[in-house]
């Protein structure tokens, strides 16, 4: 057994495309060395960094907090157990959350989604007049409301509105 792998072994091992370890690399999220060849080589600890990458990803954490995650680790270490229960703490409501919207959407995929656009025959019940609008776009009753102490936009911060990249969840399946 080698004690580094090539990309495309990495790429293999670890279910992610050439091109998005790439990708991470350039962002700094996993670390390669170079042969006399100018080829890649990773450290086999950098699959679990790329699990960790991936796994995060699929719970909805950006690359740049990932990034900020594995930059807090001494030495830039691959994370521990330990460590990732400790990184996933700062996450935890911003996933509850998360759970609780799935949750919802869930237990009403048969009924109204709450986007206020009075289209299905049962929406005169959950949005009489489309009162619903005057709140904003979307699905209004799938939402977290915005209390007046919060914008809106304060909100979509707070619940980490949507900055992925597309080439970051190359070679990903959902």
């Amino acid at each position: 057994m080698h004690d580094s792998l090539t990309i495309g072994e990495l790429s293999a091992r670890s279910g992610v495309a050439a091109s998005a370890l790439r990708y991470y690399e350039r962002l700094g999220l996993v670390r390669a060395h170079r042969t006399g060849g100018n080829q890649r080589r990773y450290a086999r600890t950098e699959l679990r960094r790329v699990a960790f990458i991936r796994i995060s990803q699929q719970v909805g954490i950006s690359l740049e907090e990932i990034r900020d995650a594995l930059d807090s680790l001494p030495d830039s270490r691959t994370p521990s157990p330990q460590d990732w229960a400790e990184l996933s703490a700062a996450w935890r409501t911003r996933l509850d959350e998360k759970i609780r919207l799935l949750g919802k959407l869930r237990d009403d995929l048969d009924g109204c989604i709450g986007c206020g656009c009075l289209s299905l025959q049962r929406c005169h019940l959950y949005n009489p007049s489309d009162t619903l609008a005057g709140e904003g776009p979307g699905a209004r009753l799938m939402l977290p409301r915005a209390t007046p102490a919060e914008p809106a936009a304060a909100q979509a911060e707070r619940l980490g509105s949507a900055r992925a990249d597309p080439r970051a969840t190359a070679g990903f399946s959902a």
